[in-house]
């Protein structure tokens, strides 16, 4: 399987990249479908049926207004965050839906919107769409929102053909073993070989201005972030923190006292993950990082880079996203990067091990130590449940963005101040998270049904 930094990383909308981004995507593929068939003008009704996790939190998630906007016409890519909220009141008041942005169809949310516990048997986050004639059922297909904003329909799933990318890489790797073998074989950086596993899909300019243009659109959730303040949508009452701890900051520059100095930086990391991840609970604007949920980590410990190392620049920029992609693939290929199939170890875990891996990079360190980096990372993070209040990305998925960045370059300095060896290696620490995902009970796998969801609310 194939899997390019472009797919790990991609411009969406919040606040799920498995609840939200995916479910909009399968929506819209489901309207590409009926259209490739010659079946939409004769579409009289449409059917969502979301299954086990998509259920669960799927209210808290958008993942029903999520879906809405994808037979809508809309991809999570294009569309604008504020047209959301006034789509979706037209649609409650006219019961009216406009398939495919133009085919108007009645829509009764009540019936033909129907939210079921259980899971179906290949993934916990799954969605049923069904279109009717007048008279027939003209076509239905499932969907699974496997993590990511990747999704999988269950034709792929049938014909076992879920690995649909065979793209041939010159440097192939599965493991981090692999990986480090080529960069020993062939004198190559990990961003270097990760650049020229690029180079098969697309041309070097091509990837770096792709890159940057992630980058410009993490810089401007942040600057979003500290832009906007109030109280986040879902009933919790969670205050932004990000713009009033921003202007804090700022007005702190001139100290220039050693504790006070490196509390700012560690406060700058802080804000930088909070702004991404109020702005992505709010619906805006955002990249996948691998996740939604784990969105803050990579921008945060990236921006740190650019603000307080001299000299960074736009190549930097391109070698940390590179390398923190080869660790992405990693995780995502030999364990999971969703929530509701390992927990949380596999957003938030996968995010901090990228984003080690992108700043030892960057900071110098050796191939070897890039992957000490990771595995510090990712193992500090094993275990970690994913329990959010609510069925909202905010409690304690927030907070938890930030801890994990600090983490993130924690590892990074452990790992430069190393040689590279050391006892346990990052492919063990994913099959570790791989195997704890699997005997780690469903409760507390994007339920909100176990942990603190059901601790924080009062009897």
């Amino acid at each position: 399987m194939a899997i390019s930094v472009f797919d790990l990383f991609k411009i969406g909308i919040g606040p799920s990249s498995s609840h939200t981004v995916g479910p909009m995507r399968a929506a819209h593929d489901f309207v590409q479908a009926l259209r490739a068939r010659d079946l939409l003008e004769r579409v009289a009704r449409i059917e969502i049926h979301l299954h086990g996790s998509l259920s669960s939190t799927g209210k808290g998630h958008g993942t029903d207004r999520a879906t809405i906007m994808g037979l809508m016409g809309e991809s999570p890519e294009s569309i604008d965050p504020a047209i959301v909220s006034p789509c979706i009141e037209e649609l409650l008041e006219s019961q009216t839906l406009l398939l495919d942005g133009h085919l108007a169809i009645p829509f009764v949310w009540a019936r033909d919107l129907q939210w079921h516990d259980e899971s179906l048997p290949y993934h916990p986050n799954a969605m049923t769409l069904v279109a009717h004639g007048h008279a027939d059922e003209l076509y239905r297909n499932v969907f699974y929102s496997v993590g990511g904003g990747f999704v999988v329909d269950q034709g792929q799933v049938d014909r076992d053909e879920l690995d649909s990318d065979t793209t041939a890489l010159p440097y192939e790797f599965n493991s981090a073993a692999e990986l480090l073998a080529l960069c020993r074989l062939h004198d190559l950086r990990i961003s270097e070989l990760m650049m020229e596993n690029e180079k098969a899909w697309r041309d070097e300019s091509e990837i770096r201005a792709g890159l940057w243009r992630i980058w410009e659109a993490m810089q401007d959730c942040v600057n979003q972030g500290f832009a906007n303040e109030g109280i986040l949508p879902g009933g919790l009452e969670v205050k932004r923190r990000a713009a009033s701890l921003h202007r804090r900051l700022e007005a702190m520059e001139d100290d220039t006292s050693l504790i006070t100095s490196t509390f700012s930086a560690m406060d700058w990391v802080n804000v930088f993950a909070l702004a991404v991840n109020e702005e992505n609970a709010a619906g805006g604007r955002m990249v996948t990082a691998p996740t939604n949920g784990a969105a803050g980590i990579i921008p945060a410990v990236l921006h740190y880079y650019m603000k307080f190392q001299q000299g960074a620049c736009e190549r930097n920029v391109v070698d940390f996203l590179l390398t923190a992609g080869a660790v992405g693939i990693l995780c995502k290929k030999n364990a999971s990067i969703s929530g509701a199939e390992v927990g949380c170890q596999g957003e938030v875990g996968s995010a901090c091990a990228m984003a080690a891996a992108g700043l030892t990079e960057v900071m110098g360190g050796s191939a070897a130590q890039v992957e000490n980096a990771a595995e510090i990372g990712l193992e500090h993070n094993l275990g970690l449940t994913c329990d959010p209040v609510g069925g909202l990305v905010q409690v304690p998925c927030i907070e938890r963005n930030a801890i994990a960045s600090v983490k993130a370059i924690n590892a990074t300095q452990m790992a430069l101040r190393g040689d590279g060896e050391h006892f346990i290696s990052l492919d063990k620490a994913i099959r570790t998270m791989r195997d704890t995902g699997a005997d780690m009970q469903e409760k507390y796998k994007e339920t909100s049904k176990g942990g603190l969801a059901v601790n924080a609310i009062e009897c």
